[in-house]
Formats: structure tokens, sequence, C-alpha cells
């Protein structure tokens, strides 16, 4: 008797402590402070002069991931920031061929333009500033190269306290597989997970 009456305790404190999870848990989540994500789209070095050194399977493909990308972003009326390399020596000299990127490359003029002479974006240059003044606080990558600017723009963003993406597939180096090295060390998202993020831009 005893034994069945501690059962029926034990059984009873089980069902309430079940009950209060199931109750207690979805408020914890309603109520935890939710992190609103302003991104913006870094588009790096798309240059015809680097182009033709990155790997054929990069260049085939991530040109229309790095436009989708573009394109998901003037959909949700996020901005797009193009990032230019030169050498003060070396060039290329810009507003030259070999600067700009190809034309099939969905950058505009209107877009935010930010000229480096270093590997990241953010160093001596005014692209902190810019992300600032726009209250932005994620930064998605694409472009190239992977093992290098992008690289180095990902970890000069995570330093400044930015959160870091690289986008999927938007990505191009001197060898496919090292790209693909990249996005798996890195913080990368999806097409996919991009747009859902965008339609919903809350952590």
């Amino acid at each position: 008797m005893e034994t069945k009456k501690n059962l029926l305790v034990f059984v009873s404190v089980a069902l309430l402590v079940t009950w209060l999870a199931a109750w207690v848990a979805p408020r914890a989540e309603e109520e935890r402070e939710r992190i609103e994500v302003k991104p913006v789209l870094l588009v790096v070095d798309v240059q015809n002069i680097w182009m033709p050194l990155m790997a054929e399977e990069d260049r085939m493909s991530a040109p229309e991931k790095i436009n989708e990308s573009i394109a998901m972003f003037r959909e949700f009326g996020y901005p797009v920031i193009r990032v230019y390399h030169t050498d003060p020596k070396r060039g290329p000299e810009p507003d030259t061929q070999p600067f700009e990127f190809p034309d099939s490359i969905a950058v505009t003029k209107d877009d935010p333009k930010v000229i480096k002479n270093h590997s990241s974006a953010f160093v001596k240059t005014d692209l902190d500033e810019i992300l600032r003044e726009g209250g932005h606080n994620a930064v998605f990558l694409c472009g190239l190269s992977a093992t290098g600017c992008v690289l180095a723009t990902y970890f000069g963003a995570s330093e400044r306290e930015y959160m870091a993406f690289m986008v999927e597939g938007a990505l191009l180096s001197g060898n496919a597989s090292h790209t693909k090295t990249v996005e798996d060390i890195c913080y990368s998202v999806s097409l996919e997970e991009l747009r859902d993020l965008l339609e919903d831009p809350f952590l």
C-alpha cells in the first residue's frame, strides 16, 4: 500500500513538472529579448583584373549567387556596398577597365563604394563609419578572394563587433577547394537562410 502511495506521489510530481515545463518554456522564449539584425552586403573585389585568376569552378557558379544576393538585399531594402582593391604603386588604376566590376555583376553606381589598399576593407577606409552611421550591425560577404581580402574583411568585421557571415556559393578563390574550406570554417549562410533572415531580421 505504501509503495502504491509513493508511486502515485511520484507520478503526480512528474506530471506537474511536465506541465510547468510546457507552460514556462514558451513564455521564457517569448520574453527573451530578440536582437534585430541590420544587415549590409559587401561585394568584395569582383574586378576584371582579378576574375581570370580565380578557379574556373568558382567563376562558373559564384557570379550568379552574387547577383542573387544583391537582388535579395535590394528586394528587402538593405544596402549593397561595392568594395574595390588597388595598390598605389601596382594598380589597377581607379576608373580603368581592369579596376571595374564586370558588367555581369549587378551593382550600380548608386551603391556606396569603398576603395581599399589593404586586404581588409576596414583598414584605412571609411567602411566602419559608413556602417555605423547607417546603424548596421551585420555584414554579409561575397566576392573574392575567399582566402584573402574577403576573409580579412570578415575578421575585420568581427574584430569591430559586427556579426559577420559568408554567403555560401558566392565566394571565389584561386582554388575551389579552398573556397569551400573558408565557407566551412566561417559562419556561412545559404541563399535560402539569407532570405529567411532578411524576411524576419531578428535573432
